[in-house]
Order: C-alpha cells, then sequence, then structure tokens
C-alpha cells in the first residue's frame, strides 16, 4: 500500500490534534485534576499514534505510545500531574510538531528519535507509580515467568487457531515444504482500544512480507477490508526464518496485544482435517470462504482502512451515530471555482457593456436578463465568499503555548488575552497570517513588557499582559496587537535612526513622532542592546509591513511611553473580487479599490500649494499631498487645459493623499488577475490587472504604496 496518497489526510488530522494538544495542555497547567482535560489529551495522543503507525512513522509513534502511557496511568488514578510533567509534555509537543513538519517538507519524518524526552517521560512515570529500575526489573521478570507458567499448562491446547483450507492451500504447503521453508501456525491479537483494526492486520501483513509469505488468513481479506472480524484474526505463514522473528515482526506493530503459534508438518494437515477442525465438527464451510489470501490481496483489502477518521469506533452503535457536517476542500479546487465565478462576471460585463450600444437599452426585456444575470452572479460570489472565509482562530490558536514558552524563556510573567477569534478572512489571507501576528506578539513579549521589578516600581501589575483582538470594520478586519508595557521610547528610535545614519541630526530634529516610529519598519533596524533567541536582530516588524502590504493591508502604531503600544493590522476580507472605482489616466483605464478611497473631490488649480516643493491641497482643515499619477504611471498629459482637478482622496491609516485622475468611469465589481511574471513592477504600485467588459485590460493601482 501507498502510504503517500494519505499524506494530507495525515497531515491535516496531525495539526488537528497538535492543535488540541496544546491547549488541553495549557488547561492541565491551570487545573492539573480535570478529568475532562485529561481523557482529552490521552484520546489525541492516542490517535496519534495510531495515525503515526499506520504511516509507518515510528519514531512519532514512539513518542506518542509515552505519551499514551503517562496519561493512562494518570486516568487511572495511579499518578498525578505535575509542573515537571507539564514541561516535559510541552516539549515533547514540540517534537510532534518538529515531526510534522518535516514529514511536510520531506514526507519523511527524520532521523531525531527524542530519547531525552521518552527517558524522562518514563522516568516521570515510574516515580508517579512509585518505582525504582530494580521494582520494573522485578516485575517484567514475574511477568514473563508468569507467561511461562501459564504456556507450561496450557502446553496440551494448539496456541494457534486453525484456518479453513482449499485444494490450492494444500498446494501451497507442499511446494512450500519441498523448498525448505517452514510452515507456521499463527493467531494475532489486537488490543481491545485498537481504533483501526483493518489498518493494523495491514501492517501486520507488511512486516511478515519482508520475512516470508502468508499462505491464507482467516477471516478472508474481504472480511478483514470490512472489519468483520473481532480483535483476533489466524493465518498460516511459509518462511524460511524462526518462529520467533515471525513473532517480532508481528509485535513490532503498535497496538498488537500478542501472538501465539507453532511450527507445524504440512503433510499431517489435510483439508478435510483443516475444515472440520475449525468448523469444530460442523458441516465445511462453503466454498468461497477458504479462497486463500496471500499478502498482496490482503494488502489491497487492508488498504482503506488506512484513512479512516481516528476516533471512529467498531462497536454498533445504539443510535444513529453523528454525522460530521464539514469537509475539507483542497484551495485548488476552491480556486477553480472562484476562477469559474470570475469568468461569469466578465460575462456579466461584456453584457452590460454591450447593453450601452445604440437601441439595445431601450430593450426591456434585456434589462431584465441583466438584472437576473446580476442577481445571480451576486449571489453566487457572496456563495463562494462564504466557502472561503475561514476564521482565524486556526491562526491563533498556537500564541497561548507560544506566550507561555516565551514567559520561561525571557523570565517575565505575562499573559495574553484574546477575542475576536471566531473573525472570519479569506482562507488565502489566513494562511499568510501566521509570521506576521507571531512576530507583533514576540515583539510585545521582548520589548514591549518591562521586567517584574521594572513594573512593581511602576506601579504595574506583576504579570504583564499582551491582548490579541480581532473584529470587522466595513469590508476590512481588523486584527489588533497590544500590551501594558513600556510603550514605544520615541527619542531611543529617533536616536538609533542618527546612529545607523538613516537620517541627520536636522532631518531627525524635524520628524513627527509618527515618522519615527516607522522608522522601526526598515529593514534591520532594531532598538534591542542585546541580541537573543528572540529578538534584536532586526528581522520583524519589516517583514510584518512587507507581508502585510503583500496581502492589501496596512500596519499602524499607536503607543504611549510607560503605558503600552498597539499594533494595528487592516486587511481586506477578500483577494478575488472587489468593488473598485475605475478612471482613466491618459488614454489607460485603471481601477482603485474602494476600499481605499475616502472621498472624490473637485479642486481648482488655483488651490494647490506647495509644501518643501510638494505639491498639496487644503482640504476640510487637512493639508493633503496630492500624487500626479501621469508622472508615477509614466504617461504623457493632456494639452487640454482645464480650470479644475478630479482628485480621487485615498487613505492608508490616518494617512491620505490625492491622486489625480483625467476621467471618472464609475464602480464596478472587477476581478483581480495575478500579474504573475509578465510585469516586473519593483515599486510594487500595480497590485494586479482585470479584464473589463470590452475585453480590455485595466491595471489595479495599490493606494498604499502610492502613499
Amino acid at each position: 500500500m501507498d502510504v503517500n496518497q494519505y499524506l494530507e489526510i495525515f497531515l491535516d488530522e496531525t495539526n488537528e490534534h497538535i492543535q488540541s494538544l496544546s491547549d488541553q495542555l495549557m488547561n492541565l497547567e491551570q487545573e492539573p485534576d480535570n478529568p475532562d482535560t485529561i481523557n482529552e489529551i490521552f484520546r489525541s495522543a492516542h490517535s496519534l499514534k495510531g495515525m503515526a503507525g499506520t504511516m509507518g512513522y515510528k519514531r512519532m509513534q514512539n513518542l506518542t505510545h509515552d505519551m499514551e502511557n503517562v496519561f493512562t496511568e494518570v486516568r487511572n488514578g495511579n499518578m498525578k500531574v505535575t509542573s515537571n510533567l507539564i514541561d516535559v509534555l510541552f516539549k515533547a509537543l514540540d517534537a510532534i510538531e518538529e515531526y510534522e513538519k518535516v514529514i511536510r517538507e520531506t514526507s519523511d519524518e527524520g532521523t531525531n528519535d527524542n530519547e531525552a524526552i521518552i527517558k524522562e517521560l518514563n522516568r516521570i512515570l515510574e516515580e508517579g507509580l512509585g518505582k525504582t529500575s530494580d521494582d520494573s526489573a522485578k516485575d517484567e521478570k514475574e511477568d514473563s515467568g508468569d507467561a511461562a507458567g501459564k504456556d507450561a499448562q496450557g502446553s496440551s491446547e494448539k496456541p494457534w487457531k486453525s484456518v479453513k483450507l482449499s485444494d490450492d492451500n494444500i498446494t501451497a504447503f507442499k511446494e512450500a515444504d519441498e523448498k525448505g521453508m517452514n510452515v507456521y501456525g499463527v493467531t494475532v491479537h489486537i488490543q481491545d482500544s485498537c481504533v483501526l483494526k483493518a489498518a493494523r492486520a495491514f501492517l501486520v501483513f507488511k512486516a511478515i512480507e519482508d520475512i516470508g509469505e502468508i499462505i491464507v488468513t482467516d477471516p478472508t481479506a474481504q472480511d478483514i477490508e470490512d472489519e468483520k472480524f473481532d480483535f483476533d484474526f489466524n493465518m498460516y505463514i511459509a518462511s524460511a526464518e524462526p518462529f520467533d522473528k515471525i513473532e517480532s515482526a508481528i509485535l513490532s506493530v503498535s497496538e498488537i496485544e500478542k501472538c501465539s503459534g507453532e511450527k507445524i508438518d504440512p503433510a499431517t494437515i489435510t483439508k478435510e482435517e483443516a475444515k472440520s477442525e475449525a468448523a469444530g465438527g460442523d458441516t465445511p464451510a462453503p466454498e468461497e470462504t477458504t479462497a486463500p489470501a496471500p499478502v498482496q490481496e490482503a494488502k489491497k483489502a487492508a488498504a482503506p482502512a488506512a484513512p479512516s477518521a481516528p476516533g471512529k469506533q467498531n462497536k454498533p452503535a445504539a443510535a444513529k451515530p453523528v454525522v460530521n457536517r464539514t469537509v475539507r476542500v483542497d484551495i485548488e479546487k476552491l480556486d477553480v471555482l472562484m476562477n469559474l465565478v470570475s469568468e461569469l462576471i466578465i460575462a456579466k460585463n461584456s453584457i452590460v457593456s454591450a447593453s450601452a450600444g445604440e437601441g439595445v437599452t431601450n430593450s426591456s426585456a434585456f434589462n431584465d436578463h441583466i438584472g437576473y444575470l446580476e442577481s445571480v452572479t451576486t449571489n453566487l460570489h457572496e456563495s463562494v465568499m462564504k466557502v472561503r472565509m475561514v476564521p482565524i482562530e486556526s491562526v491563533v490558536n498556537r500564541f497561548p503555548k507560544m506566550v507561555r514558552d516565551l514567559s520561561k524563556k525571557l523570565n517575565k510573567k505575562m499573559n495574553l488575552y484574546m477575542s475576536g477569534e471566531d473573525t472570519e478572512l479569506d482562507r488565502t489571507v489566513v494562511d499568510e497570517l501566521s509570521d506576521p501576528l507571531m512576530h507583533l506578539i514576540r515583539n510585545s513579549a521582548d520589548h514591549g513588557l518591562e521586567s517584574a521589578e521594572v513594573r512593581a516600581e511602576r506601579g504595574k501589575p506583576e504579570e504583564g499582559s499582551i491582548f490579541l483582538d480581532a473584529y470587522q470594520d466595513g469590508n476590512n478586519v481588523i486584527i489588533e496587537v497590544r500590551d501594558d508595557g513600556n510603550g514605544i521610547d520615541v527619542e531611543a528610535v529617533r536616536a538609533k535612526a542618527i546612529e545607523r545614519g538613516s537620517v541627520t541630526p536636522e532631518q531627525a530634529e524635524q520628524m513627527s513622532e509618527k515618522e519615527v516610529i516607522d522608522m522601526l519598519f526598515q529593514p534591520s533596524f532594531s532598538t534591542a542592546k542585546v541580541v537573543t533567541d528572540v529578538s534584536g536582530r532586526g528581522v520583524g516588524l519589516d517583514v510584518v509591513k512587507s507581508k502585510i502590504e503583500s496581502l492589501g493591508g496596512d500596519v499602524s502604531v499607536k503607543t504611549k511611553l510607560g503605558e503600552g503600544s498597539a499594533f494595528s493590522v487592516r486587511l481586506p476580507l477578500t483577494l478575488a473580487i472587489i468593488q473598485a472605482l475605475m478612471v482613466v489616466v491618459g488614454d489607460e483605464k485603471y481601477a482603485i479599490s474602494l476600499g481605499s478611497i475616502d472621498t472624490i473631490e473637485s479642486i481648482s488649480k488655483s488651490d494647490v500649494k506647495y509644501v518643501e516643493a510638494k505639491e498639496v491641497i487644503t482640504l476640510r482643515e487637512n493639508v493633503i499631498p496630492i500624487i500626479r499619477l501621469h508622472g508615477v504611471l509614466n504617461i504623457e498629459e493632456s494639452t487640454e487645459e482645464k480650470d479644475d482637478m478630479i482628485v480621487v482622496i485615498v487613505k492608508k491609516g490616518d494617512q491620505l493623499a490625492g491622486l489625480v485622475v483625467d476621467e471618472l468611469i464609475g464602480q464596478q465589481e472587477i476581478v483581480i488577475k495575478s500579474l504573475g511574471k509578465y510585469i516586473n513592477c519593483a515599486s510594487r504600485i500595480v497590485s494586479g490587472a482585470t479584464i473589463l467588459g470590452d475585453g480590455e485590460v485595466a491595471l489595479i493601482l495599490d493606494a498604499n504604496v502610492l502613499i
């Protein structure tokens, strides 16, 4: 079986269990005796172990197996949860995350056995149970003695169950005997708690295939596929290896309780004897049930069980099971669907454009069709948007654990408070949010929050607070990361900028507080005096700025020295279809997102003034710089003299700017098409393109970059 076909499913399931473990371990630290939390951790570890074993990731399986062992005893009340155990469990969780990362990148789990963590888990387990290493050895000796005694007492009985045979099986026995191979009768017992019985059977077949050949199994291949067996199955195996090696191979598979068997003489077993023995003296089984099940057939039969959802119970349900009403959808499939919607909108725009022709606009039927098409496309657009929208919860849920780790690493007491985790964003935006938000939280923890001593001197609580709030604002989502720490020392930033040579002392003196704070977003800019593994290398805020702007958003900062800082990230709800204002500059048409537009003004040329050799206008007591798009886009200006200019006032946070255009076309719903490698625009003022109703291509201007 090629398990790689299930890799994506495995990774998705693993991520869910990792997040569950992270959440529950955080809860366990606060409530170490909560049985629900303990049971949830046990279930996640058990599921991860089974999934890793099914996929053949032995190292990950071993680690989660030891976690499961610990929580088995905790669940049974044989040991208590300690702070030391929780620290080790978080280390184990980090190791599982590392396995997941390596598997995602290489399809292999790597070579790190994490022996130190496994030894620590076993040491805690022994101490929790009040055992020493001598006790463990004694228990093992006693267990082996008991087992030997039981074997001696039951030696008169066969340690394996007979398998129904056919003529082909008898022939296979004789051929194996002629080749000098041993034939063994084997019964394998799977643990009662096993979730994926068929998958375990497949792994047993796979282990045996390397050292022998399975002649026949009972139950049949089809029954194994349908999981129509209890927790044991039987086999005849032909192998040149001794039985000890067969037994070791079988027991190497997880969740196999035991296996029993012995060497048999093929010549002593006939078809009728085998049938009679297996049937307990009753009439022989139907011929079709005695068909051989070679390894290849068994593997094929067991394979479909591998991707079964972890947690599936094989016990019959008393009532109708609850059906999971959610389904994972490949983002590429959603992109195809979105592209079809895009084409539909383009078709609508084409009809709208055609309706402007002579004699067409008088047709009421034609206009009715246009109205209907517009209604359908709008509804389809909204439906697809809802499919693509996912809560940011999937990103922010990992941050409480990160803050806990930072608290220990930085030796600062801190807590993370989150709100608005159910706020939804386009999937493509959410996938890119993790790194920027992580940088902002690390920045608050390291730079923002003071040490406990400094906080005490300032009359603040010893424990610092970091807040992550998300909420929807019109067609945008705001995510705010703030803290009650020191705030930004503007003068220190100003001095650092002078020291780096970014500005002269004279220029620095003229800079506003906001302009100074914006210096923090420059690459390699850091005010940290000591470089640590958390920060101080000047990598962070520049990454935040570039990533957020690439998503069509912006970052703004508010701060008060001694009281704290707030970083606000504004992002568009979606990146695929937007409402835009269509404008004309020269002979070209351009689109500007409505979300960036504040107002549209008609300004007299005489109202344009100059401040520091730059054109500005005064609008409602605000001094607004104007940007002549002819110059920016390198388009020749019209020779026609006009007394008034059309100025589109755009905003980026608190900043405003006026874009001078030649003509307004109007508002239109447009589809954003990526330019890919067609245009290499270093300034990034063009964020994409769209196709208009008449087939013409219009470029989309990024107001954030222009400002």
